[in-house]
């Protein structure tokens, strides 16, 4: 061979053929020529470092090389590449590393640009290696940890943040890991969908089952409700499913923004194989209040074939206890287009929360309050109880003057994130800083609560005050326990040796530490032996760089040193020494030093599962904290001025509003009162119906959000934006508005405009809201005008859902005489002047809004005068306006 080195070796290949690429050889030319590379052609790192990428050919591995994390072959060209760091060429490998202080920065860097990312470590020390039987060899290595973007829990990954501290920079506020399956029958010609979502560091568990169509709309509502950062799949996924996943992961232009998906093989989603595995699963759990295998077992089986291959992906980054939760959330929730129309979660101007629903409501003060409100916004109660105990315990907040709730909210400002905390813990993967900041912070919580139990008993009405106050305190006892336990100082330092203060339940850790105490003893008492034999009576041991007990001797008396004593190290005036006895001694020092790092890292384990054996307790004693959080937020919002308690009605369904305001565009307005109010009165058995006209740009769409965001935050027990408001519980919104095509999914505007209308046509009920706006337009006026006005007769008559209906189509008003019981004409009001020039002969008309709802129709929609407002020049103005005169007056004429 013309050379032996090996250039920018791809590992992945050489786990697979054995072999490498000749320095000079081409691609063409390694398929053809056979690999000629033998084992020992590599060095025993080299070796070690294949043997390990067989294991895992789908990771990048860093892999711990003393003070460094080595990336090798392909890995360290990706890693180079996305980290933006020196790579060369070492021996056969390609090869880049970063420092193991800086490791979570990088591997988390990694993992947002869609990698997995493995972590190895070596698992030996260099004292108990020099002393056992492979002391000759390698460092043992294994992998420690996966990581994805879902799965980023851990000491390695997450930088402990401290009190105050706002962890979303490091962590984003949801990380959610979704797994979908799907069946199709055949016979009813629909798609059942199952979905299961984990978030590994919260321990939050959601799962659902449901039927959906072609366009795959619930599915894609329950995609943005969730907001996963990873999605599992099975590899025969639907053709419309696929596209859905593709269109929605590729809406950023961010790669660390985009949701990874990873397809697993679609035996592992077939139901016999995923009930093998749940049974397994719970059936072997040990874990004390974890969810039961019966209740797992009643599940649908959609749910169950996610369940499955979610507990099998969980298991290669060691966190599928999370699985175990006793709590399971399932429920509906808003579809993704009234999630977008209603700008719920973030604004259509650019996509930020400002301006949207949860940024009017989110006055929480904790990360996980943070997360608990949006829930609560994407799935609003339907039970009138848990309703009006919301509305209790707000309005005892806004009313009453107890100084235990002052003191309560006081004690919610700058916590730690105390639900990623305890799942870190029970994952057994934090560090002890971590560990003693949620355990204190914990503590603190349960013994303060405790001390105002007798105000709270005395001084609160509310039931579900009460119970969320009266209760934590009991939930989060047994944390007070595990706090004295511990040395503060060791812990806040993440000093292992010195961790524990009382090592009564530590037997191993109180024998290893005789052990080194009888060793070090016996150093002290060899102190006589060295004083006689160099006949300096005060001498004692020195420490230099670290290294101790050397015996110090001037240069002038070197003559008196044995010749078997060893040298360590010297100056010019001195010279440092360790006899025989020494040498031996100190090594054996070190390796029971060695040997309890080992064993306190056992015992920290150990201390760790003792914990997570509270979790279940600990995580609802958290999720009562965070309601507190909300209807604290809650609260504020009413504050906002002039909100009220809705009155919620099961029995009626109707939509009574008085004075009623947009609460997104009123807090943008500010404090000048410049939004106008308006009225909604829409009864189920009465006038069910109100057609919308009016000019361009005259409140329409905007005073249709309003009702539906009231609504929203009515079904929450937030208190709403009206003078007065009394409202039935309704069981969805279904909204159409705005138009745009979908050129991914080959939809032209008309078509996605109908689209949106069948669904809705198909999913909405009699105590359902519907909202449409504009409907027909993408289409010629003669079939658009048709196919409103049937589809709105056929919501008015035959689904009778309370409806409001934005047009401008004038022959749409003429069915308030033909329902006048049912359906009523109103109109966005404004005033008109008139202006005739010198020398034209038509008139330009001014519009002022008023943006105020009147009864009646609107005769015109007045595009010219927006027109005029876009600066559309003069000549085109005039000329559409004599365009319009000759239409209206053909039409007329026909008339």
């Amino acid at each position: 061979e013309p050379c032996c080195l090996l250039v920018g070796m791809n590992l992945n290949q050489f786990a697979k053929t054995g072999g490498g690429r000749v320095l000079g050889s081409s691609p063409a030319q390694d398929a053809s020529v056979p690999f000629r590379r033998s084992k020992s052609a590599f060095t025993p790192l080299e070796q070690q470092v294949i043997q390990l990428k067989q294991q895992h050919e789908d990771a990048l591995l860093a892999i711990e090389c003393g003070y460094k994390y080595r990336f090798f072959g392909e890995d360290a060209e990706i890693a180079a590449k996305e980290l933006n760091i020196f790579c060369h060429l070492d021996h056969n490998f390609m090869t880049c590393s970063v420092p193991t202080h800086r490791l979570f920065v990088h591997v988390r860097r990694l993992v947002s640009q869609g990698h997995k990312v493995g972590v190895v470590k070596q698992m030996e020390t260099s004292a108990i290696k020099a002393s056992g039987a492979n002391k000759n060899a390698l460092f043992t290595r294994q992998l420690s940890a996966l990581y994805t973007k879902s799965t980023l829990v851990g000491e390695d990954v997450n930088p402990l943040c401290g009190l105050g501290e706002d962890d979303q920079g490091s962590n984003p506020p949801d990380s959610f890991l979704l797994c979908i399956s799907e069946s199709w029958d055949q016979k009813a010609r629909q798609v059942t969908i199952g979905l299961v979502a984990v978030q590994p560091s919260t321990g939050d568990v959601l799962l659902d089952s449901f039927t959906d169509n072609h366009s795959r709309s619930e599915l894609e509502g329950r995609i943005l409700k969730i907001n996963p950062v990873e999605i599992l799949v099975p590899s025969d996924l639907s053709e419309h499913t696929q596209r859905l996943l593709h269109s929605i992961a590729s809406t950023s232009t961010q790669a660390d923004d985009r949701i990874q998906i990873q397809k697993k093989e679609s035996a592992e989603f077939e139901f016999p194989s995923a009930m093998n595995t749940v049974t397994e699963f719970y059936c072997n759990s040990p874990d004390t209040g974890s969810r039961s295998l019966s209740s797992v077992a009643s599940l649908e089986s959609q749910v169950i074939c996610c369940l499955g291959p979610l507990i099998q992906y969980l298991r290669e980054f060691n966190l599928e206890r999370v699985l175990l939760n006793d709590r399971y959330q399932q429920g509906r929730t808003h579809n993704a287009t009234t999630l977008r129309n209603l700008e719920i979660f973030s604004n259509q101007t650019d996509g930020g929360l400002r301006g949207s629903l949860l940024w009017v409501l989110d006055h929480t003060r904790t990360a996980f309050g943070r997360r608990l409100l949006r829930r609560w916004v994407s799935q609003p109660l339907t039970d009138l109880r848990s309703i009006s105990d919301r509305q209790d315990a707000v309005c005892e907040i806004l009313q009453s003057d107890s100084a235990a709730l002052a003191a309560i909210r006081s004690l919610l400002v700058h916590l730690p994130d105390l639900e990623r905390g305890i799942c870190s813990i029970y994952h057994t993967k934090c560090s002890t800083q971590e560990f003693y900041l949620i355990c204190s912070s914990l503590s603190r919580l349960g013994l303060e609560l405790k001390a105002l139990i007798p105000a709270i008993q005395s001084q609160l009405s509310s039931s579900l005050l009460r119970t969320l106050l009266l209760d934590t305190p009991d939930l989060l006892s047994p944390v007070h326990h595990f706090l004295k336990v511990l040395n503060e100082k060791a812990a806040k330092a993440g000093d292992k040796k010195e961790l524990f203060s009382d090592l009564s339940d530590f037997p191993a850790l109180r024998e290893r530490r005789a052990e080194i105490q009888s060793v070090l003893d016996e150093i002290r008492d060899h102190r006589k032996v060295v004083r006689t034999v160099l006949r300096t009576p005060a001498l004692d041991y020195i420490t230099v760089s670290g290294l101790e007990f050397l015996i110090e001797v001037k240069n002038s008396m070197s003559a008196i040193v044995p010749r078997e004593w060893v040298k360590i190290s010297s100056t010019k005036a001195v010279g440092r020494y360790h006899s025989p006895y020494l040498v031996e001694r100190c090594r054996s020092l070190q390796q029971l030093r060695e040997q309890l790092l080992l064993d306190c890292q056992r015992a920290w384990n150990d201390f760790l599962h003792q914990f997570g054996e509270h979790y279940h307790t600990m995580k609802r004693a958290i999720s009562h904290l965070a309601t507190m959080d909300c209807l604290f937020s809650l609260a504020e919002v009413a504050k906002q001025g002039d909100y009220c308690r809705p009155e919620m009605s099961e029995s009626r369904c109707q939509i009574v509003i008085k004075d009623g305001r947009n609460p997104a565009i009123d807090l943008l307005l500010g404090e000048h009162n410049q939004y106008v109010p308006n009225h909604t009165d829409l009864q189920g058995e009465g006038r069910r119906t109100m057609i919308v006209t009016g000019p361009n740009m005259g409140g329409k769409s905007s005073y249709i959000r309003q009702v539906a965001l009231v609504c929203v935050m009515a079904q929450m027990g937030c208190h709403v934006p009206a003078t007065q408001a009394s409202l039935g519980i309704l069981d969805g919104i279904y909204t159409r508005m705005g138009a745009s095509d979908n050129i991914y999914k080959g939809r032209s505007t008309f078509m996605e405009e109908l689209t949106e209308a069948s669904e809705i046509i198909a999913r909405a009920t009699e105590r359902s809201l519907v909202i449409m706006d504009e409907l027909g337009r993408g289409t010629s006026t003669h079939d658009g005008i048709a196919i409103a006005y049937a589809t709105l007769e056929h919501f008015i008559t035959e689904v009778k859902s309370l409806t409001l209906f934005v047009t401008h189509y004038p022959p749409l008003c003429e069915l308030e005489r033909k329902h006048p019981d049912h359906v009523a004409n109103y109109h966005m009001a404004f005033l008109q002047r008139c202006f005739i020039p010198p020398t034209e002969e038509l008139p330009i008309r001014f519009i002022t809004f008023l943006y105020q709802l009147t009864e009646g129709a609107a005769g015109r929609s007045y595009g010219l005068n927006v027109a005029r407002l876009a600066n559309i020049p003069e000549t085109i103005l005039h000329t559409a306006a004599k365009k319009a005169r000759e239409l209206e007056d053909t039409v007329n004429t026909r008339r």
